[in-house]
């Protein structure tokens, strides 16, 4: 089967992330369905509900619609350019509101699309996603965004079940001393990794014995605190560790995400339980203009194939 993890930048990567765009939907719903094989599970962090920044660039939107059915029509249209009719059921997972009053400023939020010709449904927490939110200090409360774990409980066609477990942790948090220290900071904040204990202790809940996925944004690199915990402590099989295209000498060689001139390996995908990893086809680094999604977010997507054993 196959999977994809992506960063949508809220579809507004053109605007630097100030308003979402019809055309970045577009290209990122081309970009999708012209992968081959068809992915299975795609997995999209930093998906607004509906809000000021989701709607005011995007002319011609409905009325009422959320940013992830307008990326579906346009996945809709993807599909029928290219003469097939589109699989995907998709998911939303809202985690946190910036509003005055009932205006809603912007919205964020993750989600979960599943191809319905090879999977089933079995359960999901889409009504409650889990917060893993790690508040710190009180001050910081009132505007911590929250954090969330999605979940979706899955049968495939030959009747094995997976789990499938999506997330965006934080950034490390500015209030903690440690975030001054010069170095490496991405992964190293004590709140991300009170964040990656609440998601581990979660996933174990939920699945017991099944197999499972977890991916996303995790603002940590490869040999940050959070990494190491989630595959030494928790024993999460790392995709890009498990085939080869982490450099244990060089982590970072392999950008995830970009900010100006900085690169940063920021998104993974872990494994539990038996699910094994097969290969990375179609991952690209960050600056590879190969990539059919080259220039269209802050991210670019992890695209893997795995088995169930």
């Amino acid at each position: 089967m196959r999977i994809i993890s992506y960063n949508v930048r809220y579809f507004g990567h053109a605007l630097k992330g100030l308003a979402s765009t019809a055309k970045a939907k577009s290209r990122i719903a081309k970009a999708i369905c012209g992968l081959d094989p068809q992915a299975d599970i795609v997995c999209l962090q930093e998906v607004e509900h509906g809000s000021i920044r989701s709607g005011v660039a995007h002319r011609g939107a409905a009325r009422g619609d959320t940013q992830l059915d307008a990326f579906m029509r346009h996945l809709d249209g993807a599909f029928h350019e290219a003469g097939r009719v589109q699989p995907y059921r998709a998911f939303y997972y809202p985690a946190h509101v910036y509003g005055l009053g009932r205006v809603k400023l912007y919205t964020t939020g993750l989600a979960i699309l599943i191809n319905a010709r090879t999977l089933h449904v079995v359960g999901h927490n889409q009504n409650e996603p889990k917060s893993v939110t790690s508040y710190g200090q009180a001050p910081v409360k009132a505007i911590k965004q929250t954090r969330i774990v999605a979940h979706l409980h899955l049968e495939t066609s030959r009747g094995k079940r997976l789990h499938v477990f999506n997330t965006h942790l934080s950034l490390p948090s500015p209030f903690r001393r440690e975030f001054w220290k010069k170095g490496r900071r991405f992964g190293h904040g004590p709140n991300q990794l009170e964040e990656a204990r609440t998601a581990a202790e979660y996933i174990a809940s939920c699945c017991r014995h099944e197999p499972y996925l977890l991916c996303g944004d995790f603002n940590s690199g490869p040999t940050s605190p959070v990494y190491t915990y989630l595959t030494r402590e928790v024993g999460m099989r790392g995709a890009q560790e498990v085939l080869g295209q982490l450099n244990p000498e060089a982590p970072e060689a392999f950008p995830t995400a970009g900010f100006l001139r900085m690169r940063m390996h920021l998104d993974h995908l872990f494994a539990g339980n038996g699910l094994e990893w097969m290969d990375l086809e179609g991952t690209c680094a960050f600056d590879d203009p190969k990539s059919p999604f080259f220039g269209l977010s802050d991210h670019v997507p992890l695209i893997a194939n795995f088995t169930l054993g």
